[in-house]
């Protein structure tokens, strides 16, 4: 297992990602989206994993105006605009290889295990 966390500090269902993979004595790679973020490729990977990019918004976003932006700008210029910004995307975000999990979901990771 090749397990990545994309979150952030402050998140608590990141926290409890990451104390769930702790629990099992499987080793995962924290990435902070303060400071890294995902990369074009990862993130195209993620949401194709999981259904679309509109899967990946967060709609209890704090950043009310991006939110806005990003819901209500053609569907061509989604992905690009949630590059840019990053934290509107639900976390954690899980990996494992190719496949990927948005939020917490832990009866998903048991059956990577």
């Amino acid at each position: 297992m090749n397990i990545q966390i994309f979150g952030t500090k402050k998140c608590n269902d990141t926290k409890k990602a990451e104390r769930f993979f702790k629990e099992r004595g499987i080793k995962y790679q924290f990435v902070d989206m303060k400071e890294k973020g995902m990369s074009k490729g990862e993130l195209k990977a993620v949401m194709s994993a999981n259904g679309g990019i509109d899967e990946l918004i967060n709609k209890d976003a704090k950043d009310k105006d991006a939110l806005d932006i990003i819901t209500y700008i053609a569907s061509e210029d989604k992905f690009d605009k949630l590059l840019e910004n990053q934290q509107l995307i639900k976390t954690p975000v899980v990996r494992n290889g190719k496949q990927s999990t948005i939020g917490y979901q832990p009866e998903v990771w048991k059956k990577w295990e």
